[in-house]
């Protein structure tokens, strides 16, 4: 009975690791993506990002797939990979996609987030520019470089 209950329980954590592997540990991650969410990975310590501040951040961006290990489908953009130049804009000025514009903000300086962005606060149903299509869900890391003003 003792070595039934431990296949069986084998057996399980066997099954369940491709699930874990892909959120560092937590739950699955969701098929489908409705509100926008942020995950701090880093807390930072300098001034915090606001509505109407002029911020630069360091990101990279992908497809967000929930098979894929971390969410991270395939990579679209980074400013890393543009010779790693921090990408500024003023908070929400409207310059940026919504889920930039309302995830940022509560950010400090040197702080690191993840956003996963709903298409209603992406590209939604237009896309972007053959690289993003119609209703893709996003998934971001960023890093608040600094708090301009």
């Amino acid at each position: 009975m003792k070595r039934l209950a431990l296949i069986t329980a084998f057996t399980f954590a066997i099954a369940t690791l491709p699930a874990l592997a892909q959120t560092g540990g937590g739950a699955p991650l969701p098929a489908e993506v409705k509100e926008l969410v942020k995950k701090d990975t880093k807390e930072g310590a300098g001034k915090m990002a606001d509505n109407g501040k002029a911020v630069n951040m360091q990101y990279n961006g992908w497809l967000y797939d929930p098979k894929a290990p971390e969410g991270k489908g395939k990579k679209f953009d980074s400013s890393y990979d543009r010779g790693g130049a921090p990408f500024g804009f003023i908070i929400g000025a409207g310059k940026v996609i919504k889920g930039w514009d309302q995830g940022i903000v509560g950010m400090k300086e040197g702080g690191k987030r993840t956003l996963i962005i709903p298409p209603s606060l992406g590209y939604g149903e237009r896309g972007a520019g053959g690289v993003i299509p119609p209703n893709a869900t996003l998934l971001f890391d960023v890093e608040l470089v600094n708090v301009i003003n």
